[in-house]
């Protein structure tokens, strides 16, 4: 048994090592956090969403950003479209899953605030819906995904990929650049 979780600990490490090798994975997301950086300084909103673990990973973000992450400072609007549950289902039985984050962004995201679709296929049909509303909207679109970046590679104007085909070590990388990202905010809005 513990030679199968020494493996794993090591799968994780070798992802991250090919991330800091990963010029264009280094340069997506500053770019994204100086986005998300720029956007809250005007009193814009970050918003999230993804399914299953990336549900949990959105949710997770934006408690980053309204509560804190490292440092004592004002709560920013990091909003997650996964928390809502009558929103969600209601959109779901009157429209289709694949709106439920659409009609959010179309009901409360304005021109200049940022979406962040999370999904590690890329290809989640409901994230791919709201970015493609998002961007028509004027607002800033983000993804992390795996490897190939699936669909969201195009349907985002930046994508971050994790360099995996494996869901937990791409969740994995998903959540270090998330907590990255919440750095640089940090960083930015309130010092070093």
């Amino acid at each position: 048994m513990i030679p199968w979780i020494s493996a794993k600990v090591l799968a994780s490490i070798s992802v991250k090592q090919l991330l800091l090798q990963d010029e264009v994975f280094l340069a997506s997301v500053a770019d994204v956090g100086l986005i998300m950086t720029a956007s809250l300084s005007r009193g814009g909103r970050v918003f999230f969403c993804g399914n299953g673990g990336s549900a949990a990973d959105a949710q997770h973000l934006a408690a980053e950003l309204t509560g804190r992450f490292l440092k004592e400072r004002p709560s920013l609007a990091g909003i997650a479209l996964t928390t809502n549950t009558s929103t969600l289902t209601a959109i779901a039985n009157d429209y289709s899953y694949e709106e439920v984050f659409s009609r959010q962004i179309e009901g409360l995201a304005q021109r200049g605030d940022v979406l962040l679709g999370i999904s590690t296929s890329g290809n989640s049909g409901n994230v791919l819906r709201a970015m493609d509303v998002a961007r028509h909207m004027g607002v800033s679109t983000a993804a992390l995904t795996g490897k190939t970046g699936g669909k969201l590679a195009t349907h985002a104007e930046h994508c971050i990929r994790i360099p995996s085909d494996e869901t937990p070590r791409i969740q994995e990388g998903h959540i270090l650049t998330g907590h990255i990202l919440a750095e640089i905010v940090e960083a930015e809005l309130f010092g070093e």
